[in-house]
Formats: C-alpha cells, sequence, structure tokens
C-alpha cells in the first residue's frame, strides 16, 4: 500500500530513481551464484516503465500488455513461495534446473522480456534527454529498431510498425512526465540520474542473461 501511495506522489521518474538507488547493489563479480536481484523492487521498476508507456499513448499497448503479463507471470512465482523466490535468480536456477527454462510461457522469457522492455524505456529518455524536441515517432521507432525489432519475428515487428502512427509529440511526452512541481530543468536532472542508474543496471541483467543461455530468445 505504501508504495501505490508513494506511486500516486512522485513522478515515475523520481520514483524509479528511488528504486533503482537500493536495486543496482548486484554483485559484480560475475559469480551469479550468490548474486542477487531482489523481486519484488524488479518488477516495481517494470511496472513504472509500464507507467511512462502510458503517456505515449496506444502505440504501446501491444507492449504494455506483453510487459503486464511477463510481471504477474513473475508475480504468481514469487507468490507461490515468497522466501524461496526472494531472489528472481531462483526463478531462473529452477527453470534452467528443470529443463523448461526456454519451453512455453515461462518465467526466464519473462525476465528476458521485461529487460528488454526496461532497454527500450531507458533508450528512448536517452534520446528525449538529448533531444526533447525531436520528432517522437522517429525517435520511438529507432529505439524499438535497437532494443526490440531484432528479437521481434515478422507479426509483432508489423503490428509495431502500425502502432507508431499514434505517438504523440516529444514535448507533449515529456510534459506528461513532469509533476506539478517540477520543471523541464529538474526532470531533464532526475532523468540523467535514472538513466544513470539503469544502464549499469541493464548491463547486470544482460550478463545475467548470457550466463543463462536466454540472450538469444525470440518471439514470432
Amino acid at each position: 500500500m505504501k508504495r501505490r501511495r508513494d506511486m500516486e506522489k512522485d513522478s515515475e521518474v523520481r520514483s524509479a530513481i528511488e528504486e533503482l538507488s537500493m536495486l543496482v547493489k548486484i554483485n559484480h563479480n560475475d559469480n551469479y551464484e550468490v548474486a542477487l536481484i531482489p523481486t519484488k523492487p524488479f518488477l516495481y521498476v517494470c511496472k513504472l516503465v509500464l507507467q511512462v508507456l502510458d503517456k505515449i499513448g496506444p502505440t504501446m499497448a501491444v507492449l504494455r500488455q506483453d510487459i503486464h503479463q511477463n510481471i504477474q507471470r513473475l508475480e504468481m512465482m514469487h507468490e507461490s513461495n515468497p522466501s524461496m523466490y526472494s531472489n528472481l535468480l531462483e526463478i531462473l536456477k529452477k527453470e534452467q534446473i528443470e529443463g523448461n527454462a526456454k519451453k512455453g510461457n515461462t518465467c526466464s522469457k519473462s525476465f528476458v522480456w521485461l529487460t528488454r522492455s526496461v532497454g527500450f524505456a531507458t533508450t528512448l529518455l536517452q534520446k528525449l534527454v538529448t533531444d526533447p524536441g525531436q520528432n517522437m515517432e522517429q525517435a520511438v521507432e529507432e529505439c524499438y529498431n535497437i532494443t526490440l525489432k531484432p528479437w521481434h519475428g515478422w507479426i509483432s515487428s508489423a503490428a509495431s510498425k502500425v502502432a507508431l502512427k499514434l505517438v504523440p509529440d516529444g514535448k507533449a511526452f515529456i510534459e506528461l512526465l513532469m509533476t506539478k512541481d517540477k520543471n523541464y530543468d529538474s526532470l531533464k536532472v532526475e532523468m540523467h540520474t535514472l538513466i544513470s542508474l539503469l544502464v549499469p543496471f541493464l548491463e547486470e541483467l544482460h550478463s545475467i542473461q548470457r550466463v543463462y543461455d536466454l540472450d538469444k530468445l525470440k518471439s514470432i
């Protein structure tokens, strides 16, 4: 309940900074036997990404639905045994040991696609910080091409191409990210801070995907 109230009070950017400041404590010794990715904070950051995508509008509806389903899948696993699965890596280990990490709708696949979705949001924020007045449709398309398209099949790619026509302009999107007590300069500072936290966090997540042989997964 406290987190829900905090999310309503703070902007998505500010909330994500606070959460990531605690989350970016993953071990940097490449020893993933003892590494820690707290499941609930990871999912909380993914939910904040959902809120950002909501502000882009209906063009992100398909991606948003996928993220929501992937969050639910990991939440269900965590809730089935909160003490055992408080570390996200324990979920990945379980599916790897059982040999079903790549079969069907698994938590391992959800982890991969949530990581890629966070990567998409990070790349978009980087573009907007660099040039807030740029063409939003072009920015979203470029970010999609870099982060998601390489892993999408022709069906998903075609759906995304049609959806791009509904993207709002960049300035309108920036205004949607601001709270009443904030101006663009303060938002820009927060976005820089958020990006500085997201980039190393994503690097660690991608490293974990490679360790678990999940980094090449594709959709239809």
